[in-house]
């Protein structure tokens, strides 16, 4: 028989997709550390070239940053923390638009999962309209892809980000969120 027992509080981690970061960064920053807490690690701008499913939306050329947070996230908060950042959206969108695209997750020493509100047969259902896309996972010291992840997180270049946040997961002393 297993023990239920609440898992380590993982590392929040974002991706932000934008072809238009000259008219809301650094003005988005305060907003995502209301939601994440301060930031402790945030990559360059990284062109999107594997697909072309944001361009009407977006514009283009996309860019890619990866933001992770110092303050640990409970693996629960998940739902709560997807639902904050489409909401974020929304606010910054102009003309029915969206400026940019926010897909948080979290990391742990183990895996990467993001938050979707899309279903699909390998995603989880977390709760208010909520889904967990298990996008990689750490093995013998690297992460792999599996069927299903999305061609971006595929590339060496998000890989050694992901790994270089990876290394500062505490393994001990974590301190969660308050109580929602």
């Amino acid at each position: 028989m297993s023990t239920p027992s609440i898992p380590a509080p993982a590392k929040a981690v974002l991706s932000i997709l934008s072809a238009r970061w000259q008219t809301f960064w650094p003005g988005l920053l305060p907003h995502l550390e209301t939601i994440f807490g301060p930031v402790d690690f945030q990559s360059e701008p990284i062109p999107f070239t594997q697909t072309t499913y944001y361009d009407a939306e977006l514009g283009t050329p996309i860019f890619r940053r990866i933001l992770a947070f110092a303050r640990p996230l409970p693996m629960d908060r998940l739902p709560a923390v997807k639902l904050a950042t489409n909401a974020l959206e929304q606010a910054f969108a102009e003309d029915g638009r969206r400026r940019f695209n926010l897909d948080p997750g979290y990391l742990t020493r183990e895996r990467l999962v993001l938050a979707t509100g899309k279903n699909f047969a390998h995603r989880i259902y977390l709760g208010q309209g909520i889904f967990a896309d298990l996008t990689l996972i750490f093995r013998k010291g690297h992460f792999e892809a599996l069927p299903w992840t999305f061609p971006d997180y595929r590339t060496p270049e998000i890989q050694e980000i992901l790994t270089q946040i990876r290394s500062t997961i505490p393994t001990q002393g974590v301190h969660p969120w308050p109580a929602a």
